[in-house]
């Protein structure tokens, strides 16, 4: 097998992966399984601190045997987590999902684009890593046109039926042709830590763009749902706008086209005004309409600045360790996401209007942490 026909592979599994049939309810279906909004956000909580202990032991497994084996157990242990999620009727249950799914993604983290980007031409790997999440938006966006019939039978359906293709996946990775990369140079944990973390820029980058994250994912996953609510509008349109949101993050395919028209920093500092302003605004608007706007403005912008930043991350990286490196970085991502989305949950405990203008906050704080990087990079360039 071409090593290029991993690309092909890795595009079909995030495909498949994006079928997520229960999505446009997945607040709505933890709560009638007895889950409030606050566990919720603690349960997310939980699975970004997991994260945090898995990330550099699967990326340290990823260097020595191999990204095919690491995405084999990761892609087993993800459909194990979607079983277990149909299955979940207590906090306990969904703690064990959450744990599973910590496993399977920080597994997957890193692991993914290491692949990818070892299995391709250097110069078109913003363009595939945009493709790459393009195909993930795509099968959420399949799903979301199926899932109002799916879930006008039932929200349990919906979680049941998403199994089927996460069973397709797992046994599609097992067709993934390994990559050489001096898997036999061994590199240990504390000297990738070492070549990560003395590249003190990107570290701040990663912070960044990880609260950017999530931010983005609170209010496209959690926060929507009670906002469309308070809008007046029908939970059997819900799957309608989740479709449109997808179609709208399909854009991320064509973000290097930006970056190489307006440069990389002039494009992530619009996205990220924008992400923060749409933020701002839902705090104040109350109809339905704007709601669904500003959310989408949100889910664009972030689905282009994505690919921007995978391409960042792995340019940056000149060792052999790859996959190590790209953990260590999703670990401090995870890191700042869990305090952010424990924080989160409290303010959102408390009324979404207020969780709104805190996630308007830490964007704009984002936004000039990443003009401070851009300003380092250009010094460092420059010197």
């Amino acid at each position: 097998m071409k090593k290029s026909n991993n690309i092909y592979l890795m595009y079909i599994i995030a495909f498949l992966q994006g079928f997520v049939f229960y999505g446009s309810v997945a607040t709505l279906y933890r709560q009638s399984r007895g889950i409030s909004i606050n566990e919720i956000f603690i349960l997310e909580s939980v699975f970004m601190i997991l994260m945090i202990l898995f990330e550099i032991p699967w990326g340290h497994f990823a260097d020595k045997l191999g990204y095919k084996k690491t995405l084999v157990v990761s892609n087993i242990l993800f459909l194990l987590s979607k079983v277990i999620f149909y299955k979940s009727n207590s906090f306990l249950m969904f703690f064990l999902e959450a744990v599973i799914a910590a496993l399977a993604i920080s597994g997957i983290s890193g692991c993914d684009t290491a692949l990818i980007y070892s299995s391709i031409n250097k110069e078109e790997s913003e363009k595939t890593f945009g493709r790459y999440n393009a195909f993930t938006t795509a099968g959420l966006l399949l799903a979301s046109l199926l899932s109002g019939v799916i879930i006008s039978k039932s929200m349990d359906f919906a979680a049941l039926l998403t199994i089927v293709p996460y069973i397709i996946a797992a046994l599609l990775t097992l067709f993934i042709e390994e990559v050489k990369v001096n898997f036999e140079e061994k590199v240990s944990i504390r000297s990738s830590i070492k070549n990560a973390l003395s590249n003190r820029n990107m570290v701040i980058f990663v912070l960044s763009i990880s609260i950017i994250n999530e931010v983005t994912h609170a209010i496209s996953v959690f926060l929507n749902q009670p906002q469309y609510v308070k809008g007046g509008i029908n939970i059997r349109y819900f799957g309608l706008i989740m479709t449109a949101m997808q179609i709208i993050s399909l854009i991320s395919v064509k973000a290097y086209k930006l970056t190489r028209r307006y440069g990389t920093y002039k494009v992530i500092k619009n996205l990220l005004g924008i992400i923060a302003l749409s933020s701002l605004l839902l705090s104040y608007t109350s109809s339905g309409i704007l709601s669904v706007i500003f959310i989408a403005l949100i889910n664009a912008s972030f689905a282009m600045i994505n690919p921007i930043s995978m391409d960042i991350q792995n340019k940056s990286i000149v060792t052999s360790d790859r996959a190590s490196i790209l953990s260590i970085y999703a670990m401090v991502g995870n890191l700042s996401s869990a305090l952010v989305n424990f924080s989160l949950g409290k303010v959102a405990q408390s009324s979404i209007e207020h969780a709104f203008v805190y996630c308007g906050i830490i964007s704009i704080a984002s936004l000039i942490v990443i003009t401070a990087y851009f300003k380092k990079v250009a010094e460092q360039l420059s010197s």
